[in-house]
């Protein structure tokens, strides 16, 4: 039995999922980024993680096996720039416009985010209608930062249960 797509996408609209902003540089120097809900922890060792882009994408031809990808996690108070680099075609590099960022790793990096990985993409494994990337983890870096989640089609955050006593 197969399940139609506005089912499956009700499903997962349900699994809470971090909210990052993918980046890398393109050849002529340019920054490239894309909001990714799809990251995760694969492998502690070696340390891998990986995330999942739309075979459409435009940041997918900067993310070939063997290049650099920074990952930043980003925090509560960062909907406005998942937002922002969730939008599709503004042209190469315009989604930076008027965003403070910097160059890490060779990387563009956005200094407010919860944490921070860059690495390279070890390999690309076919997904359907996207492409999973697995990345070799080189730099990270985290903050006690409230994280930005995205689950049932709004950003929110983590917090804390109440412990019965």
């Amino acid at each position: 039995m197969m399940i139609d797509r506005e089912t499956f996408t009700e499903l997962m609209s349900g699994v809470c999922a971090p909210v990052t902003v993918v980046t890398a540089t393109a050849a002529d120097g340019r920054p490239h980024g894309s909001t990714v809900s799809s990251f995760a922890s694969l492998s502690l060792d070696p340390p891998l993680v990986s995330f999942a882009l739309d075979r459409a994408s435009g940041l997918l031809a900067h993310l070939q096996p063997g290049d650099p990808v920074g990952v930043n996690i980003l925090g509560a108070h960062q909907q406005e720039l998942a937002s922002t680099f969730a939008r599709r075609h503004r042209g190469p590099g315009l989604k930076f416009d008027g965003v403070t960022w910097t160059v890490r790793a060779g990387l563009p990096y956005l200094p407010e985010s919860a944490g921070w990985t860059a690495g390279r993409v070890e390999r690309h494994v076919d997904g359907g209608d996207h492409i999973l990337l697995v990345v070799h983890i080189e730099e990270a870096e985290s903050t006690a930062a409230a994280p930005l989640v995205y689950a049932r089609r709004v950003f929110g955050t983590h917090s804390l249960l109440a412990v019965a006593s």
